[in-house]
């Protein structure tokens, strides 16, 4: 039987992806949830951001307890947007997956969760994501089949993200190795830093996400579109806030020490697509997920490093993808401008 890949990080085989959008009435954020297949996935975690905001992730310390996670959750709505971590906390209780206590039948779910800044965008401070919002997201994922393709763009928790001056997103990006293993990663842009080198208007992600030639914007595209933003950051106010989050996945067997170490290697695929990065003001963000399903080469001491190379790599390749697949936003809480606006697809670009 042949193997349907969709380029996203559900190509893991077992790991699902469901967002919740709200949008409207002062609204302009979102919950994003990572559900791991039925009986958890080892989990590992990498704060490099100098303002994180996260829930749970303690839990992920390889000296500590829990040995397997359920669900990871990212979301908006700054520190508030992490009350969404509770209705998958209720969700995955009434599903009967969670850590075992006194029993099989009463289990504690342990979710980690991380989230970026939107406050206000929507033009309502006070409009956040809830326990509501999670547990629609968690649902969503559920009800997903084996390998769906994963919505992109201004989605769930990137509902209301920006990049520097441009609109962020969620995007995603897979590949399956020479070995057979599969990587996976899905990533949540909203960062103080910029994707775009000034002098061209270029993605910096281009230049390392190995999808094909970089495209460069004619001069007077570049020009145009900087006099655009000039306005609209005019219009805005203050420059954005953080964060970068980002889940990478393989169906391979690792240790939590090892799923540390991909999730610390995968922040180098942030700092190649975004500039600067990993600021006081940013929260970035790197889960590790791996669901076992293969064997590790236990006999190569460096059979890891294939997977640390991928999955910065995509998380790079799904920056890229974040930022083009988001869309122009005009609301109360300001105009948002995007990538594809300013300067069109890869393919109506001028050359440098």
């Amino acid at each position: 039987m042949t193997t349907t890949y969709s380029g996203a990080l559900t190509d893991v085989d077992g790991v699902r992806v469901g967002h919740a959008s709200r949008v409207g009435d002062g609204f302009l954020t979102g919950t994003t949830v990572v559900l791991a297949p039925k009986g958890g996935a080892v989990t590992a975690v990498d704060v490099r951001g100098g303002g994180p905001g996260t829930r749970e992730t303690d839990a992920l310390d390889p000296r500590n307890l829990v040995r397997r996670i359920e669900a990871i959750v990212l979301t908006g709505g700054s520190a508030y947007g992490l009350d969404s971590a509770s209705g998958v906390m209720g969700w995955l209780e009434e599903q009967g997956r969670g850590v075992p206590v006194d029993g099989p039948e009463r289990v504690v779910p342990v979710v980690p969760a991380a989230c970026v800044f939107d406050l206000g965008r929507g033009g309502d401070w006070r409009a956040r994501p809830d326990a509501a919002t999670g547990r629609a997201a968690v649902e969503a994922a559920a009800a997903t089949r084996p390998r769906s393709p994963v919505p992109e763009g201004g989605v769930g928790a990137g509902t209301g993200a920006l990049v520097g001056r441009v609109r962020g997103g969620v995007g995603t990006a897979s590949t399956v190795l020479g070995s057979g293993v599969t990587v996976g990663a899905l990533v949540v842009a909203n960062a103080a830093g910029s994707a775009l080198d000034p002098a061209t208007g270029a993605l910096y992600g281009e230049f390392f996400a190995g999808d094909g030639p970089v495209t460069y914007p004619s001069p007077a595209l570049h020009a145009a579109a900087e006099r655009r933003l000039a306005e609209a950051v005019a219009a805005n106010g203050p420059a954005p806030l953080n964060t970068t989050l980002a889940v990478v996945a393989t169906d391979v067997v690792l240790s939590r020490a090892q799923a540390q170490k991909v999730a610390g290697t995968a922040h180098d695929g942030i700092a190649r697509a975004v500039r600067p990065v990993h600021l006081l003001n940013d929260g970035d963000t790197v889960f590790a997920l791996a669901t076992g399903a293969r064997p590790l080469d236990t006999a190569d001491p460096l059979a890891l490093n294939e997977i640390l190379a991928a999955g910065a790599d995509l998380v790079t390749r799904a920056i890229v993808r974040a930022v083009r697949a988001a869309e122009t936003v005009r609301g109360p809480g300001g105009t948002f401008l995007s990538y594809s606006d300013l300067y069109g697809s890869p393919a109506g670009a001028g050359p440098a």
